[in-house]
């Protein structure tokens, strides 16, 4: 059943490898992992992420961890102190209660702070399990199960990333990021290894950040330019 109802230009496996192999000859394939956390501290890092500056985020999760012993102690707390532990990273108000409210529903699901379980799952079923959980959609289910020690084949979508495949025609940006991630993961071939997965979402997110910038995009100096539809009209202007 397709999720969207017209495919983009580019929206094929062949073109997505070649645009893979062309970033990971800049990038650098095998990216080392930049968390090394289990999957209820990677969740926790990933809600307190949303709309927030990754140094932002960092602090806040650095702080919540130093002032807290275990994720028991942070849903035994009151609002207030989670609250002033996260005022780091944006809306501390809404994303301390809701935090909150994770860890009771986990518990509650598995009489456990512990998402370990979720390794013996399929990727699919894995993530179906987390976005019942309040506030998390398809990129935190995904970030969770990739970038925490379950290292599970899932692609994580974000900004960066959407917006490189919109400009390329892999996708039609109104499909919008959370149908995005599931039609961005179908494209990848079935060989791909969850090493290769992580590396893909890094190479268009850094892309992303380093090149094709929301504002200004660096067309002149991409090296997909030749098959990026976008960039061409852009430097037709």
């Amino acid at each position: 059943m397709p999720v969207a109802s017209a495919l983009a230009p580019n929206q094929n496996t062949a073109f997505v490898l070649q645009v893979h192999y062309r970033l990971a000859a800049v990038y650098g394939s095998g990216l080392t992992y930049f968390h090394n956390l289990d999957p209820l501290s990677e969740l926790v890092s990933s809600l307190l992420s949303h709309r927030t500056k990754n140094s932002q985020s960092a602090q806040a999760y650095h702080n919540l961890v130093a002032q807290f012993p275990s994720w028991q102690a942070v849903l035994e707390a009151p609002v207030a102190a989670v609250e002033a532990a996260i005022s780091p990273c944006t809306w501390p108000e809404q994303k301390a209660p809701r935090l909150k409210q994770v860890l009771q529903e986990i518990h509650t699901r598995t009489g456990a702070l512990s998402l370990e379980f979720l390794g013996e799952l399929p990727v699919a079923a894995a993530r179906e399990w987390l976005e019942q959980l309040p506030g998390v959609g398809p990129k935190t289910s995904a970030a969770v199960l990739s970038f925490s020690t379950l290292r599970a084949r899932a692609l994580p979508v974000d900004s960066h990333h959407f917006r490189v495949a919109v400009r390329l025609g892999i996708i039609l940006e109104k499909i919008g990021e959370g149908k995005a991630n599931r039609v961005l993961e179908q494209l990848l071939p079935d060989a791909f290894s969850a090493q290769d997965v992580y590396d893909h979402h890094q190479f268009l997110m850094r892309h992303g950040q380093k090149i094709c910038h929301w504002r200004s995009p660096e067309c002149r100096n991409c090296v997909l330019l030749d098959i990026c539809p976008t960039g061409q009209l852009a430097l037709l202007k």
